[in-house]
C-alpha cells in the first residue's frame, strides 16, 4: 500500500498539516509534494516542532512548505542553557514499515549533519531510533538509510533496545551537531521500500 503526503502551513507555527493518500501497489512514499492520485482515501496528518526548550534550551526549529512546495526544516541551534537540539516529527500514524526496508530521503541541506528519527509509543523520555545523514551545501542528494542501521537513543545517547518495527508510528528530522547558528534542510520526498 502506498501513502502520499502533501503538507501545508498551519496557523500554528509549530505545526504543519497535510493529507496522506493511499493506493494499492507495494511501494510506499512517506512524503511527497504532490500525490499521483488525490482521489483515493485520505487521512489528516501533522508535523510538529520539538526543540530543546522542553529542557530549558533556546534552540528554534520549525517546519513550513516553501514556494517550491518542499518541506523545509529550519531555524537556529543554540548551545545555551545546556541546549543543543531542534527537531520536527509527525504526529502518530500507522506507517507499516518492515525490518528489511530502506528509507530513502531526497534533501538539499546546508552542509550540516542531521538525523532521521523513528518513534514508537514509549514510556522512556526523549526516546527514538535514529540514523545520521550528511548534507552537502545547496546540493540535492538522495540518501539511503536501511532500517537495520537505526539505533535506539535516549537523551541523545545510545541505549540497547531492539526496534519493534511494527510499533513505529512517527518519523522526524533532528539537528544536534553541537554547532550553534542558523540551519536549513529542504525535503523533496521520503520513500520506503527495498533499494540496492
Amino acid at each position: 500500500m502506498s501513502c502520499y503526503m502533501i503538507f501545508c502551513v498551519s496557523a500554528i507555527t509549530s505545526m504543519v498539516s497535510g493529507i496522506i493518500f493511499f493506493t494499492d501497489d507495494d511501494s510506499k512514499i512517506l512524503f511527497q509534494s504532490t500525490p499521483d492520485d488525490s482521489t483515493n482515501k485520505s487521512t489528516q496528518v501533522k508535523w510538529r516542532s520539538v526543540n530543546d526548550n522542553v529542557m530549558g534550551g533556546l534552540s528554534e526549529g520549525r517546519a513550513k512548505i516553501n514556494n517550491d512546495k518542499n518541506l523545509e526544516f529550519y531555524g537556529k541551534l543554540s548551545l545555551e542553557n545546556n541546549g543543543g537540539f531542534a527537531s520536527i516529527r509527525t504526529i502518530p500514524t500507522q506507517l507499516n514499515l518492515k525490518k528489511d526496508d530502506t528509507i530513502v530521503i531526497r534533501v538539499k541541506g546546508d552542509g550540516r549533519s542531521y538525523f532521521l528519527n523513528l518513534y514508537i509509543p514509549s514510556k522512556q523520555i526523549a526516546f527514538s531510533y535514529r540514523s545520521p545523514f550528511q548534507t552537502k551545501k545547496d546540493q540535492w542528494l538522495e540518501i539511503q538509510l536501511p532500517i537495520k542501521d537505526f539505533y535506539a537513543t535516549s537523551f541523545g545517547r545510545k541505549v540497547n533496545v531492539n526496534l519493534d518495527i511494527n510499533a513505529v508510528n512517527s518519523i522526524g528530522l533532528l539537528l544536534s551537531d553541537k554547532k550553534s547558528g542558523e540551519f536549513n534542510l529542504k525535503v523533496d520526498w521520503i520513500k520506503v521500500g527495498k533499494f540496492n
